[in-house]
């Protein structure tokens, strides 16, 4: 009878409230997963993890989203998808600029749990200096840099590619008219197809495919000690591909 009661006054009956809160939920979980992926790859000094399984992470984490807010909110976490279906007229304009602060929010929060997750092995690593370059550095565990040799142009033209086969590849799955996936398998054929992305063209940026990823991330690392260098086009030094 108490949790019954519980559930009642818990229970969230607007539609856009319940979707805003899936989609938090769903983006929190998603960079949870692929920060602290990051974060054991970089942090432990590549013992505890490696360029794969960072990559498996940031995959799997994805298909965790999906699972879990999916059914509610459509689990875009990602602008350039909610933008795409908004294109497509499958999605409401006036709610578009919603999802994007709640998505950025979600992910601002999974960076700072990730933070507080590796406090110590963070510190460690960089011996008591936060820095965005060098052999030490702890930054692109929340967002990517490019490497030495990519230009400011040449990182652009390798996001829109990326996030362009991401979103058309997406978009063919969910189309009805086109070869289905076998219902409830959405989720891990979205992973693998970011898996297949990230093997292919994370060597260049990191592979962000998503301005959620990586915007609302640098922005914690801004505040939290990292210093406006975030925001510079800066190469890191002595480490490859995320």
């Amino acid at each position: 009878s108490f949790l019954r009661r519980a559930q009642s006054l818990l229970r969230v009956r607007n539609q856009l409230l319940r979707e805003c809160l899936a989609e938090l939920l769903a983006t929190f979980v998603m960079m949870t997963i692929t920060l602290a992926s990051a974060a054991q790859k970089i942090a432990f000094f590549e013992t505890k993890g490696n360029l794969l399984t960072s990559y498996l992470g940031s995959a799997l984490g994805v298909m965790a989203g999906i699972y879990t807010a999916g059914g509610i909110s459509g689990a875009h976490m990602n602008p350039a998808f909610s933008l795409a279906m908004c294109l497509t007229e499958q999605f409401p304009w006036w709610k578009f600029p919603i999802f994007v602060l709640v998505q950025m929010l979600g992910s601002f929060l999974s960076a700072g749990a990730v933070y507080f997750l590796y406090y110590d092995a963070i510190w460690y690593h960089s011996n008591g200096t936060l820095t965005v370059s060098g052999p030490q550095e702890t930054a692109s565990i929340f967002a990517t840099y490019p490497t030495d040799y990519v230009s400011v142009a040449g990182g652009f033209l390798d996001q829109v590619i990326g996030t362009g086969v991401l979103i058309v590849v997406v978009m063919g799955i969910m189309d009805s008219r086109n070869k289905p996936v076998p219902k409830g398998l959405e989720p891990v054929v979205v992973a693998l197809l970011v898996l297949c992305i990230e093997c292919s063209m994370g060597a260049n940026c990191g592979c962000p495919l998503n301005p959620t990823r990586d915007i609302a991330p640098r922005i914690f690392t801004y505040l939290a000690g990292w210093g406006p260098e975030v925001f510079r086009w800066v190469q890191r030094r002595g480490r490859g591909g995320d």
